[in-house]
């Protein structure tokens, strides 16, 4: 396993913020995310201020409304490139 490389933090994000982030950036409003996702506006808000927890089953809900895979937000700010074998 010497081609690769251990992943590095590069960016402090907590994970309601790359929910925020992502939604944003897809123009998304929390009410139309809750539409999408069947997940409560209240929930969504207090996903993204990290008042409460988004738990496994809810990151697999948000990731597939936001288009990414659910390590996206459970581990946001982590770099996994992999370096060539060549």
């Amino acid at each position: 396993m010497s081609e690769f490389r251990k992943a590095k933090k590069s960016v402090e994000v907590t994970p309601g913020e790359s929910v925020r982030i992502l939604r944003e950036l897809q123009e998304l409003s929390q009410n139309e995310l809750a539409e999408r996702t069947g997940i409560p506006q209240s929930t969504i808000s207090a996903i993204e201020n990290d008042r409460v927890r988004m738990g496994v089953e809810r990151s697999k809900v948000l990731a597939r409304s936001l288009g990414c895979h659910p390590a996206v937000l459970v581990f946001p700010g982590w770099d996994i490139a992999v370096e060539s074998a060549a």
